[in-house]
């Protein structure tokens, strides 16, 4: 398959910005795995990764990353301005009407509903790229070490500085398998 083009970088990020509300990163890898072809399980999760240890919006960085993998600066340009092209305006809109309206039961409680669609997203799709990925038991590790330490709210610098030398080894030792 030949390297998309920048533009077709650009519309594919404006569609995975504005439907992928409350897991973009969810809705990114379907497009640029499954649907597209682009990259390969193990290239998104190896970028996805890259974007998270990053400081700034994960969703951006990853983007970043992809857009400048097939495009270069310009491509990188391209998948960025995609992705919040289109949900900014929309933002800009409820924004408007949640001042209006953003105190009533009704608003509040599909916030929650939504809210809580979105952590299922992002667990869905971490546990769908897990089975693909088939991970190690020591990348496994590292994995649930990470859980471990969010569920304690231990601090993020902390969590990748501390994890990053046993996730290189493991998977340095998976390499040599």
């Amino acid at each position: 398959m030949s390297a998309p083009s920048n533009r077709d970088l650009f519309f594919t990020y404006l569609q995975i910005g504005l439907t992928g509300f409350g897991g973009v990163n969810a809705w990114a890898r379907h497009m640029l795995v499954e649907k597209r072809g682009w990259l390969t399980e193990q290239e998104y999760a190896e970028t996805l990764g890259i974007g998270q240890v990053l400081p700034g919006p994960n969703a951006l960085n990853t983007a970043i990353g992809v857009g400048e993998r097939f495009g270069g600066a310009m491509g990188a340009l391209a998948c960025a301005l995609g992705l919040f092209a289109g949900p900014m305006a929309l933002l800009a809109g409820i924004a408007a009407l949640y001042d209006a309206y953003g105190e009533l039961p009704l608003v509040r409680a599909t916030l929650t509903g939504i809210a809580a669609a979105a952590a299922g997203m992002v667990l869905g799709t971490a546990i769908k790229m897990g089975v693909k990925l088939k991970p190690t038991w020591p990348l496994v590790a590292v994995g649930l070490a990470a859980l471990a330490l969010a569920w304690l709210r231990a601090p993020l610098p902390f969590v990748v500085l501390g994890l990053a030398p046993f996730g290189l080894a493991a998977a340095w030792w998976a390499l040599r398998k």
